[in-house]
C-alpha cells in the first residue's frame, strides 16, 4: 500500500526531472542538508494524491506533515525559516527585498525564454536569442559579487543557477563575452549541494560536469 504524503513523517517534494523551478526548490534542499523524499511525476499526468494535495497539480509541490506549499517562491521562503542554516537571505530588508525583485525578474523574463525554447520552430529560436541578450545584459549583476547580487549564496542563486546548468541544453551559447557567467556557473555547479539537487535528467544535460 502507498503511503500518503500527509502520513509521511519526512519533507516530501513532488517535482518533474527537468523543470527550473522544480531544481530551484531541490536546490535549496541539498544547500540546507534536508532530507526529503523525492516523487519525480509526469506533468502530463499527475497522480492522484498530487491533485488531492494541491489542487493546481503542479510542481513543485512540497509536504511537511500537515501543510502543503506549491508556489515556487513560498516553498523556497518557507525552507529557509524553517531550516535556518546555513540562512539562504540576508538579514536586513532592503537586501532582502532587493533578492526578491531579482527572483521575480528572472521569472517574467528568462523563464519565459525557456519555456519558448522548448515548444520549437521560431519561437525557440528568439527565445534562445532573447534569452543570450538578457543575460548578457546583467553581466554587471554576475561580476558585481561572488556570488548573484549578494556576497554569499541566497535562494536567488538557487534559481540562477539552474538556468546558467541548462544553457547548452538549450542551444544558448553566451561566447567569449559570458565568461564571468560561466564561472559563476562552475562555482555552484562543483558544490556538493549542486550534485544532490540533480535529477538523472539533469545530469544528462552536462555529463562532463558530473562526477
Amino acid at each position: 500500500m502507498v503511503q500518503s504524503a500527509r502520513s509521511r513523517t519526512v519533507l516530501t517534494l513532488y517535482t518533474t526531472a527537468d523543470d527550473v523551478q522544480c531544481h530551484r526548490v531541490r536546490l535549496v534542499l541539498a544547500a540546507k542538508g534536508v532530507s526529503y523524499e523525492r516523487v519525480e511525476i509526469d506533468p502530463s499526468k499527475p497522480p492522484e494524491d498530487l491533485i488531492d494535495l494541491n489542487p493546481y497539480g503542479s510542481t513543485p509541490t512540497l509536504v511537511d506533515r500537515d501543510l502543503t506549499l506549491y508556489d515556487t517562491s513560498v516553498v523556497c521562503e518557507y525552507l529557509d525559516e524553517r531550516y535556518p542554516h546555513p540562512p539562504l537571505m540576508p538579514i536586513d530588508p532592503l537586501s532582502r527585498a532587493r533578492l526578491r525583485l531579482a527572483s521575480v525578474r528572472i521569472e517574467l523574463d528568462w523563464l519565459s525564454q525557456i519555456a519558448a525554447i522548448r515548444e520549437s520552430g521560431k519561437a525557440a529560436d528568439a527565445g534562445r536569442k532573447r534569452l543570450r541578450e538578457q543575460l548578457l545584459a546583467s553581466l554587471p549583476l554576475f561580476k558585481a559579487s561572488k556570488f548573484f547580487l549578494n556576497p554569499e549564496m541566497s535562494l536567488v542563486d538557487c534559481l540562477v543557477a539552474p538556468v546558467v546548468w541548462r544553457l547548452p541544453w538549450l542551444g544558448v551559447d553566451l561566447g567569449r563575452e559570458g565568461k564571468p557567467i560561466l564561472d559563476y556557473g562552475e562555482r555552484l555547479f562543483h558544490s556538493q549541494g549542486f550534485a544532490r539537487s540533480l535529477t538523472a535528467e539533469e545530469r544528462a544535460m552536462r555529463p562532463q560536469e558530473v562526477r
